[in-house]
């Protein structure tokens, strides 16, 4: 498999994204080898197994730990995700020590990689992920709001 832009890898997660379960937020992360390989994906699943844990980007670090060369380092991949990164995801990406994370729609008010927090470049860390935030945005956030807009309650005959 050959080197893939950052706009097929969202694609890719956003497939992920359409995976998830009934009732859980549609995000979608991937983990590719620098080669282009994916190596694992994953759905947003906390409702699904009740598991507050359970982000999509978590869950696809550790399926890709259990097939990528060094156990838990996952050194020269790339994350892929539909959504910026919580503090937790963004935790446990610099702990894997991931390469580079790209992803879609930016997230205000719980975002870790630049926008409300941005854990992944804090200077005091030993490892530093490029970022590049904001492919296929549009894309991205449109799953997002089709899925809160379907969570909405609205009164009847309204």
């Amino acid at each position: 498999m050959g080197l893939r832009g950052d706009e097929e890898l969202i694609r890719v997660a956003l497939e992920a994204a359409a995976g998830a379960p009934a009732g859980d937020v549609p995000v979608g992360a991937v983990v590719f080898a620098s080669d282009g390989t994916e190596l694992a994906r994953a759905a947003n699943s906390r409702e699904a197994i009740g598991d507050p844990t359970a982000h999509a980007e978590v869950l696809a670090l550790r399926a890709a730990a259990q097939v990528y060369g060094d156990g838990w380092r996952l050194e020269g991949t790339t994350l892929a995700v539909t959504l910026e990164p919580c503090t937790m995801c963004a935790g446990a990406l610099v702990l894997a020590r991931v390469s580079r994370v790209v992803f879609g729609a930016w997230e205000p008010k719980t975002g870790a990689v630049g926008s409300l927090w941005d854990v992944v470049r804090d200077r005091r860390l030993t490892h530093r992920p490029q970022v590049r935030g904001g492919v296929l945005e549009g894309e991205c956030a449109a799953v997002l709001e089709e899925f809160f807009r379907g969570q909405r309650i609205t009164p009847s005959g309204l």
